[in-house]
């Protein structure tokens, strides 16, 4: 995810408007949790843990750059039944992170959003942490594993809405 001088596309719609903050991006994927709650509902069987439902996901999910120029913020309908690529499931790490964090919304596992990066002034990655066993815990649908992510020197902790 390069934040950086590109267009924002989500919900089938381009806003007019170069990237400006890592608030406004943050702000926008908010925006696509919000209007994934309802699918995600119904997506997610009751009771899942947070491995169970990192497993689910990851069986769902199809890891897919970006078209260039173009920051593509799916919501979790969108990411699963509509998608910009034409395969369900396909999307980058921040399509990822709204659908996991709709996800755990939903079932009410405490979650929050990590945007790492090597600078504070480049941010090029966005996965969730969930609170698991008492200790947060990586929850990053692009990493092979449950709590599994990769290093990096930045980092930022984002509560979510």
């Amino acid at each position: 995810m390069c934040l950086f001088e590109r267009w924002f596309v989500f919900l089938g719609m381009v806003l007019k408007e170069k990237y400006t903050t890592l608030q406004r991006t943050l702000d926008a994927m908010q925006r696509q949790i919000e209007d994934s709650l309802s699918f995600a509902r119904n997506f997610v069987p009751r009771g899942e843990t947070p491995r169970s439902l990192f497993t689910l996901l990851k069986q769902h999910t199809t890891y897919r750059h970006d078209p260039p120029g173009v920051e593509l913020l799916q919501s979790m309908p969108t990411l699963m039944h509509n998608n910009f690529y034409g395969i369900p499931g396909a999307g980058d790490c921040d399509c990822f992170t709204i659908t996991a964090v709709a996800c755990c919304k939903v079932e009410k596992i405490p979650v929050r959003i990590v945007v790492v990066g090597n600078t504070a002034k480049n941010p090029t990655h966005v996965y969730c942490e969930v609170m698991d066993g008492g200790r947060w815990t990586p929850f990053d649908l692009c990493s092979p594993f449950y709590g599994d992510t990769k290093k990096y020197r930045y980092l930022s902790i984002i509560k979510v809405k």
